[in-house]
């Protein structure tokens, strides 16, 4: 009798391992054959950068809308699967093990912040799904520091910030004709610290000189002690590459205090919340490199701006401009691959060529960079007018 129940056990528990065999194949296999292609939309929807999170959300859903609308892709419906990663990579990471294991996903769009893109992509790359982050400018998002290898999976649609803080050193030196500099980072960001690295090679190589560099913590309310200091040295330029929460309040206090002087950023001041934090009347003598400006007259640019209003009721900022292209470079990758394998995806990325997008005609580089164009934005009264065109290298 024991060992009848014994043999009666087993072949219980192996029906039972069969069954969840062939569920789990089936799973797959309806995911390759259904009408649906399915794309995870990871985000910060919720948390200290929200207002990126949100403008990408927003953006990339515009545009898959727009597609499925018109007939999707390879005759398919994408079925677009939200997800807030709160603003931490710790949920960065959650969210894109659920995104790929639990809804089968063929690749992610996002996250916006560097720290967030490499959180997620530690999963994406482990599950050779594609990654595209809109706005994940450290040069690591890419590249493996330790190893300088490419990481396989992983694309952006934005530049460098390498790139970027030799553009804004060059503009500083050349177009400013600026001499010395002060920076002023969040030295817990990859971000700021990315962008005062590259800034000061370049402002220096030129011959200009750093002559102080100064630190804050995120989310800090009263910078005045730390400006007080920063006027008395009288620089030329200060640059100031953070994020709009921080370099708003930096902005109003500044000029509270008397500091006229040019100040200086990167693609992170661009946001709405800018304005209405720093107040119209400090946002003078404000310059930031970014991706695009909503007065281009691009047909392209024009008509992206239309429908983001007309859906949202608000202007897109340039988070949303590279989110809307990252959900673009997505779809001519499947239209290019010809199939919803991620392997065949991932190949049509890398070799995503003359990509007609809102922020500029884009090709990915060898790094998976886009190769395209820079602009860089001077604020007057809070309203941004373009200050130049910076080509493609």
């Amino acid at each position: 009798m024991r060992n009848s129940l014994k043999k009666a056990s087993m072949l219980l528990v192996g029906i039972m391992t069969a069954s969840l065999l062939f569920s789990g194949c089936s799973k797959n296999t309806s995911a390759t054959s259904s009408n649906k292609i399915n794309v995870g939309a990871l985000f910060e929807l919720t948390g200290q950068v929200a207002s990126y999170g949100t403008s990408e959300y927003n953006a990339v859903k515009l545009y898959i809308d727009d597609v499925n609308k018109n007939g999707g892709v390879l005759g398919k419906q994408i079925n677009l699967i939200k997800a807030d990663n709160k603003s931490a990579t710790d949920e960065s990471i959650n969210q894109a093990t659920k995104l790929i294991v639990e809804d089968n996903v063929v690749a992610i769009l996002g996250p916006a912040t560097t720290g967030n893109t490499k959180a997620a992509s530690s999963i994406a790359l482990s599950k050779n799904i594609p990654l595209i982050t809109p706005s994940g400018t450290s040069f690591d998002v890419t590249v493996d520091p330790n190893t300088n290898k490419v990481k396989s999976e992983i694309f952006r649609a934005c530049y460098t910030d390498p790139y970027q803080g030799k553009v804004m050193g060059e503009f500083a030196a050349k177009d400013l004709n600026a001499k010395t500099a002060v920076i002023y980072i969040d030295d817990k960001s990859d971000y700021s610290k990315g962008l005062a690295q590259s800034f000061k090679e370049q402002f220096e190589k030129l011959g200009g000189k750093v002559i102080d560099q100064e630190a804050y913590v995120a989310g800090d309310q009263d910078f005045k002690s730390t400006l007080t200091k920063i006027k008395g040295l009288n620089a030329d330029v200060i640059f100031i590459p953070g994020y709009y929460q921080d370099t708003a309040k930096i902005t109003k206090q500044a000029r509270e205090m008397g500091i006229d002087t040019p100040l200086l950023g990167g693609d992170g001041w661009d946001s709405p919340d800018l304005l209405k934090i720093a107040g119209a009347s400090a946002l003078n003598n404000v310059y930031y490199s970014n991706h695009f400006i909503s007065t281009d007259p691009d047909p392209t640019v024009q008509d992206f701006i239309k429908k983001y209003k007309d859906a949202y009721g608000t202007e897109p900022d340039a988070f949303a401009a590279l989110a809307y292209d990252s959900a673009g470079m997505l779809v001519q990758a499947i239209k290019d691959a010809n199939s919803t394998d991620p392997a065949k995806i991932t190949e049509a990325l890398a070799n995503l060529k003359n990509f007609k997008g809102v922020t500029g005609n884009i090709s990915i580089d060898a790094q998976h960079n886009p190769i395209k164009q820079t602009v860089i934005i001077e604020l007057k009264d809070g309203k941004q007018t373009l200050k130049k065109k910076v080509s493609a290298e």
